[in-house]
């Protein structure tokens, strides 16, 4: 496509088929063969899609919120089980670039779950697996820690694609660490609300100006263009969450929403906004943009002092457990 490719791009402001994660892939399918149909080259899901973001974990109390985390802990899914290979596969037939972000099982603990996004390529293969690094406030009683094994930018034939979930791109590090490795664009992904209180008063967080602030913030700094994927509450699950009580739906219906969209490398927002329906917020972006941005600031360029600053990452994965010196099995002993 050349040196600065110049192409179309969607945000996915959709909802889950809530708690279930079949239901939801088939729509997320259904949703990149629309994008493909569209001309689209990039399309980007939100935060937890499959099956659905555990919005119950800020409503319930800690013990009232073990059936609901029984029931999300039944519906997680693997990146190699058939779920995420339906996805992958969809891609691969529609020649798109799909970012996902799910739920996902520990192939050792039945009650580990960590909040994972995927990158995949046209043809089908993951390009990068990240697993969100801190939950934020009440989802660590959800998801546990992630590592930094995903913490990579895709050199692709559309550019340095990097990803951070929800509050990481409050993580002026992690954020760093995608711009000093070539990030071009970035996928930023995000809950349906942003729950902080009983009523929506003064001071209350405010989901949709956070996300705002955060994407501008750093297609600014990066000089990248920002493609911010929040999730929706439709009505199905609306109504799920109102089973918990009066209470809990009141809270639901005075929350902020989030908000999707795409900026451009100065931070300025280049398309439509989506908050209260779903749809595909579409933009083309054109990569040679960044060009004479970075040159008015590049701070993994000339703006910056390394021999002052130093950051370093690890990328391992985390695992339970090591066999450093585990003996070759001969079948003939």
């Amino acid at each position: 496509m050349g040196l600065y490719p110049s192409y179309k791009v969607a945000a996915a402001h959709v909802a889950s088929v809530y708690g279930h994660s079949d239901k939801t892939t088939e729509k997320a399918c259904d949703i990149i063969a629309e994008a493909a149909r569209q001309g689209v080259r990039l399309i980007a899901f939100p935060e937890a899609f499959i099956p659905g973001y555990p919005t119950w974990a800020t409503l319930a109390a800690p013990f009232d919120g073990d059936k609901y985390f029984a029931e999300l802990a039944a519906q997680a899914i693997r990146v190699d089980g058939p779920e995420m290979g339906k996805v992958r596969a969809a891609a691969r037939a529609n020649d798109i670039f799909v970012s996902i972000g799910f739920t996902e099982a520990s192939s050792v603990s039945v009650g580990c779950l960590w909040n994972a996004n995927v990158l995949i390529g046209p043809g089908g293969d993951i390009l990068n697996h990240h697993r969100k690094l801190v939950p934020t406030f009440f989802e660590k009683l959800v998801w546990a820690n992630g590592d930094g094994a995903g913490l990579r930018v895709s050199d692709t034939e559309i550019g340095g694609i990097g990803m951070l979930i929800c509050g990481e791109n409050t993580n002026p590090l992690a954020r760093f660490s995608l711009m000093a490795q070539g990030e071009q664009v970035h996928i930023s992904t995000y809950p349906p609300i942003g729950v902080a209180g009983k009523v929506k008063t003064a001071g209350t967080y405010d989901l949709e100006k956070a996300i705002r602030i955060r994407a501008a913030a750093h297609s600014f700094e990066a000089k990248a263009f920002n493609i911010v994927a929040s999730a929706y509450h439709d009505q199905s699950a609306r109504e799920a969450i109102a089973t918990m009580g009066p209470e809990a739906a009141e809270i639901v219906e005075a929350s902020p929403r989030g908000v999707s969209m795409i900026l451009g490398p100065t931070g300025a927002l280049i398309s439509s906004v989506l908050s209260d329906q779903e749809g595909l917020v579409t933009a083309t972006i054109d990569l040679k943009d960044a060009v004479v941005q970075k040159r008015i600031h590049d701070v993994v360029g000339y703006y910056n002092r390394f021999d002052i600053f130093k950051l370093s990452v690890d990328r391992s994965a985390n695992r339970p457990i090591h066999f450093p010196f585990e003996p070759t099995h001969d079948p003939n002993c």
